[in-house]
């Protein structure tokens, strides 16, 4: 059984435990319970408002003591449940509020958690609060204990705490950051001189090793600690391109704090739509950065060096089988033995050309959520880059296809088509053995590979992850995937789809 884990925090005022409980926030996530106790006017309630506030990035969102009503609900982006135990007798009433189970893949804040103990999960956060008269009227001490799975939450909570205190940012206000698909979360941090974004990047696999031996993640190289993003910020930087300068870090534990790029990114409206000029300098960026010779290491601190790993037809298999593993079962179309073998087979063959092309830094998610403007710099460096970590060696099409067939938006053919020339003219006039003809073919084979790969990991973010939202672009995902399955190369492949793989439902 694991043991409780406790630290203490003195929170000035109310400020200062808004603080705490926005840090808390960055860790916690759906089905989490957090308790609040402490006698009247200790701050439970004023706690609970400020971390409700914080997840719906709100500063003014009205936040009412459920005392009365004793639950209420916020369908934020992560759901939160706000109950006040107060007023019951025992747990036998939660039922009647709908507290009894606790609602799924719900964050709950349970005031007065002593009336009905027996109610609560084994796995939790308590964070008791004591009025600290000697310091103040507003003086507060907290006491957050993790119970259960909850202890290495708040072990990470205090990590967190202590390396704010160190870089001198703990009093800073923090404004919540939307997260991504994988474990890490952002929080954008303001002080007079300016703001700078606090990652917090837990070192985590991804999946169990069911890959020979190695999680998914190991598996196809994906990052699994926060050391390959500041290796390849700093890598970018020294090449002439826009990567946030890291400020502060702590490569063991995973937290950071770097240049604040704003949020102007390369799309505009509802529904968002690419920005022409915008996206013709990311494609001058990709030109850019592939007439370079990069190198296969980096540095990274005194003494350390970063090994980018290949991105190889091994890699290439296992991502794309997550649609074997994932999307053909959510659409009721289980792959049989003998289709499994000649799916790999065929992709085998056709990933032969990819991985003998000449290999550059492949950014791997290089698409709108992941590039940022920066007008006021000149050139390629108005590119403003994050999200790289999973960074790799491998042909310099795949990041195209990232950037002109985005998952989240619609790019449409003929601008796709302008961009892509844009890009082919720029490496002709720059390289008279560029071969157009055999980069267009990879570009078709790399984008039926990682639109293959996206309808699985999305149809795993539903199943596996509850993440529903991410089915909303499996839609979007398949007309890409036809247009590069119209490639004559592709034809094999092309058939094979259209008689075993059923588009998804709309």
């Amino acid at each position: 059984m694991t043991p409780p884990a406790t630290f203490s925090a003195t929170l000035a005022d109310e400020t200062a435990t808004a603080h705490l409980m926005a840090d808390l926030a960055l860790l916690v996530g759906p089905g989490d319970t957090i308790t609040l106790s402490g006698d009247l006017g200790a701050g439970k309630t004023a706690a609970a408002r400020a971390m409700i506030r914080y997840l719906a990035n709100d500063p003014a969102l009205e936040v009412p003591s459920p005392t009365f009503t004793l639950a209420q609900s916020y369908e934020l982006p992560l759901p939160v449940v706000h109950a006040d135990l107060y007023r019951i007798n025992d747990s036998s009433e939660l039922e009647e509020i709908g507290l009894s189970p606790l609602p799924e893949a719900t964050l709950a804040l349970i005031e007065w958690p002593e009336r009905a103990p027996d109610a609560l999960p084994a796995d939790h956060i308590n964070v008791a609060f004591s009025h600290l008269p000697e310091s103040g009227s507003t003086a507060r001490t907290a006491d957050i204990t993790g119970y259960g799975k909850a202890a290495a939450q708040v072990a990470r909570l205090a990590a967190l705490r202590g390396f704010l205190e160190s870089a001198g940012f703990l009093d800073a206000q923090r404004e919540r950051m939307p997260g991504d698909a994988s474990t890490r979360s952002y929080a954008r941090l303001a002080r007079d001189e300016g703001t700078s974004i606090l990652m917090n990047a837990p070192r985590r696999p991804d999946g169990p090793a069911i890959y020979d031996g190695k999680s998914y993640s190991a598996a196809v190289h994906l990052a699994e600690d926060v050391k390959p993003f500041v290796a390849i910020a700093d890598g970018l930087r020294a090449h002439g391109f826009s990567a946030p300068e890291i400020r502060h870090a702590d490569l063991d534990t995973g937290f950071l704090i770097t240049e604040d790029f704003g949020s102007d990114g390369i799309v505009e409206g509802d529904p968002p739509r690419p920005i022409a000029e915008r996206y013709e300098a990311a494609i001058d960026m990709l030109t850019a950065l592939h007439r370079q010779a990069m190198p296969a290491t980096v540095p990274l601190a005194p003494r350390l060096t970063y090994d980018i790993p290949v991105f190889d037809i091994e890699a290439w298999l296992v991502e794309i089988g997550l649609m074997l593993e994932w999307y053909l079962p959510q659409r009721g179309a289980a792959a049989s033995r003998e289709q499994r073998a000649e799916f790999i087979a065929m992709w085998r063959k056709l990933l032969a050309k990819p991985a003998a092309a000449p290999r550059t830094w492949v950014m791997r998610d290089f698409h709108s959520p992941n590039i940022l403007w920066l007008g006021d710099r000149p050139g390629v460096l108005r590119v403003g880059l994050i999200d790289f970590q999973d960074a790799v060696l491998g042909p310099a099409a795949y990041d195209l296809v990232s950037l002109l067939q985005d998952a989240r938006i619609d790019i449409p053919e003929q601008l796709e088509l302008t961009l892509l020339t844009r890009y082919i003219r720029a490496r002709r006039t720059a390289e008279a053995d560029f071969d157009a003809a055999g980069f267009a073919e990879i570009y078709a084979i790399m984008s039926a590979q990682r639109n293959t790969r996206l309808l699985g990991t999305f149809a795993r973010l539903s199943q596996r992850d509850g993440k529903r939202q991410y089915l909303r672009h499996q839609p979007r995902i398949w007309t890409y995937l036809n247009r590069s399955l119209a490639h004559p190369a592709l034809g094999a492949l092309r058939r094979w789809y259209a008689a075993n793989v059923p588009p998804p439902a709309r």
